[in-house]
């Protein structure tokens, strides 16, 4: 099992403390940026301004997610503010193939988001291009929900649909991810999570991004089943 990587989404941090709140997650390997539109999703976030206050901000590379209905012509408006990674939605984006070469050809890498209705297939002509998947596995546009159980035969057939082609772009899932998901998450083919609260709210939070990949890395304990017919132990005397 390779490094997981763990991107805490700035989504509910407090923007009045935006320094000292990604000052908690320095020790993250990606800041998760969410970027919705109000018409994409019904829910209106951050632009580019904040983006550049982010990247003002903290070393940590900045991961923007795009949820937008036109990202083909606004890439380059995240891409200008210093995104590291772009990922755009392919069910917005009518020229998929030409904005992901097209951000790899301005040093940025590039990837593609599905929603949790579409299915993976939609990646065969394209999985070759790009740097990573983002399977979503809540409906995209709030935070708090919780994860949808098919996402992990998403992972399984998008894992299998990349050893057939010899890549391996990173795969991200986002939402609902905690303690009790991570472990099967992870092993289904995930290697970087979007950590949501409460990973990016602690005081002390670098034990808590330990602690979400140690969890990610955790073997599933199996119980032996009790046994009504077994006798307790009694000494010997």
């Amino acid at each position: 099992m390779g490094s997981i990587k763990i991107a805490p989404s700035v989504l509910s941090a407090d923007m009045a403390n935006l320094k000292g709140e990604l000052d908690k997650i320095a020790g993250a390997d990606y800041v998760h940026f969410d970027v919705m539109d109000g018409h994409f999703t019904g829910n209106l976030t951050f632009g580019v301004d904040i983006l550049k206050a982010v990247k003002r901000s903290t070393d940590v590379p900045v991961d923007a997610h795009l949820m937008v209905t036109n990202p083909d012509e606004t890439v380059d408006w995240y891409a200008d503010a210093g995104a590291d990674m772009i990922t755009v939605h392919y069910e917005a984006s009518t020229h998929l193939h030409r904005t992901l070469t097209h951000l790899q050809q301005r040093g940025v890498k590039a990837g593609v988001v599905l929603n949790p209705a579409t299915p993976v297939c939609v990646l065969e002509s394209i999985i070759d291009v790009v740097d990573m998947v983002l399977l979503m596995s809540v409906n995209p546009g709030f935070g708090g929900q919780s994860f949808i159980p098919g996402t992990i035969a998403k992972l399984h057939e998008l894992k299998a649909m990349c050893e057939r082609h010899g890549v391996s772009p990173l795969i991200e899932v986002d939402g609902g991810i905690s303690s009790k998901n991570i472990a099967e998450v992870v092993k289904a083919g995930a290697n970087v999570l979007v950590a949501a609260p409460p990973y990016l709210s602690p005081k002390i939070p670098l034990p808590r991004l330990r602690c979400c990949r140690s969890w990610a890395t955790r073997p599933h304990r199996r119980h032996k089943p009790y046994d009504r017919r077994s006798k307790p132990h009694t000494r010997e005397s």
